[in-house]
């Protein structure tokens, strides 16, 4: 019979020279070595960083709010410093005079808009619809700076989105207002009275912008992701928007049971503190204790609870499924709550003087619940030319307005 029947036939025992490549290649790929995981740790101390931020403080309330690019410089480059992927630390490269250029800016926009707001309720709309126009090209300027000017192993990272990708991201969150805003004239409401009218419409917005929220983070997330880069690594998240509606929904549930909490507590601590006050739940003036109980327990639950429940799983969601050719990323991110819970109270015992611990503590938390996987050594890549946006006034607005949108 013919040799070459027989071979097929009959495989050799591996390792014999001559046998056919669809016998050995899925030999080899058996063979291969597991990916090499690459951990992340932070190392940063609460008592160094309570030097940096009580210094920060003072400057930036006798700047009066002037030193506030530095301080952000100052705070960025000590936790990258301190945050080590397979031993190596993150550097920070930015220049604290471009981000000052952008403060400036982004002060300049908020005046003219407070400005117009106080001067008339109709000179307010075009100011804050300019706002809303400019921020998605700020957003997306943030993260170019902050990428662009961040290195690891001497490697600069980038963020490629495109600006129309950075529209899109939030123009369902732009939705509700937009079609709101156009339909008043020609819609009337529940009631003759303006004002009533405006709640009503308040709320529809607020509902819609509920609705609309996870398709917007789900956009905003993969254009965030799909733009990072390292090298010839470039970043990628699959993730399908009914995975944050379903996180969306257990948020929402979570809120209900947690404003359950709240009334039961308020009744409680609002009767000891009325019986304390004048030996009556039901004295005069003991309304105020209800109240404050109420505000003080949707605002700790509310934060330590619903939120860092949401945050958690829309970390683990999105880090868990970002991956590039060489590279996956993983998070199993537990405990946010319980941390959360503590540091508000520290917070609020120390008079504010513990929140440089809990924000060490926090970042300890996140970070240290990724790694990286890898099927390539890290020793053998190579930069590539990268572009170093000098606007940093998309930077400087995540903090202006209370946001971080670097991260």
């Amino acid at each position: 019979m013919d040799n070459t029947h027989n071979t097929a036939t009959t495989p050799p025992a591996t390792g014999t020279p001559g046998a056919p490549d669809d016998v050995e290649a899925p030999l080899l790929a058996r063979s291969s070595p597991p990916p090499r995981r690459l951990e992340i740790r932070f190392t940063g101390s609460g008592s160094e960083y309570f030097r940096i931020w009580a210094v920060n403080l003072l400057l930036i309330l006798l700047s009066a709010g002037l030193y506030l690019p530095f301080a952000k410089m100052r705070r960025i480059r000590y936790l990258y410093a301190n945050t080590l992927i397979d031993g190596e630390a993150l550097a920070f490269h930015g220049d604290a005079n471009k981000m000052f250029r952008g403060f400036v800016l982004l002060a300049v926009l908020t005046l003219i808009y407070t400005f117009a707001g106080s001067f008339s309720p109709a000179a307010a709309l075009p100011a804050f619809v300019l706002l809303c126009v400019v921020w998605p090209a700020l957003w997306r300027a943030s993260m170019q700076f902050r990428m662009g000017n961040t290195s690891w192993r001497g490697l600069r990272l980038g963020f490629e989105g495109s600006m129309r990708g950075a529209y899109l991201g939030f123009l369902p969150i732009y939705l509700p207002a937009a079609v709101l805003t156009a339909l008043e004239p020609y819609v009337s409401g529940p009631s003759k009275d303006p004002g009533i009218n405006g709640q009503w419409g308040f709320l529809l917005a607020l509902g819609l912008l509920g609705l609309l929220a996870p398709w917007s983070t789900s956009l905003l997330k993969r254009y965030q992701h799909q733009g990072y880069r390292i090298a010839s690594e470039r970043g990628d998240l699959q993730v399908a928007t009914r995975a944050v509606y379903a996180i969306g929904a257990k948020t929402v549930g979570m809120a209900v049971v947690m404003l359950f909490v709240t009334i039961m507590g308020t009744v409680v601590i609002g009767a000891v503190l009325s019986l304390g006050h004048s030996g009556k739940i039901d004295g005069q003036g003991n309304g105020s204790y209800f109240g404050i109980a109420f505000v003080g327990l949707i605002y700790l639950l509310g934060g330590s609870v619903v939120l860092t429940y949401y945050a958690a799983r829309v970390q683990n969601l999105v880090w868990g499924n970002t991956r590039s050719e060489a590279l996956q990323f993983r998070s199993n991110l537990t405990g946010l709550t319980v941390l959360t819970l503590k540091n508000w109270v520290l917070v609020v015992l120390t008079a504010g003087l513990y929140r440089p611990f809990a924000v060490i503590a926090t970042a300890r938390l996140r970070l240290e619940s990724v790694w990286i996987e890898t099927t390539s050594d890290p020793d053998t890549w190579s930069a590539t030319p990268s572009l170093r946006p000098t606007d940093a006034s998309g930077e400087v607005a995540g903090d202006f307005f209370g946001m971080d949108l670097g991260l």
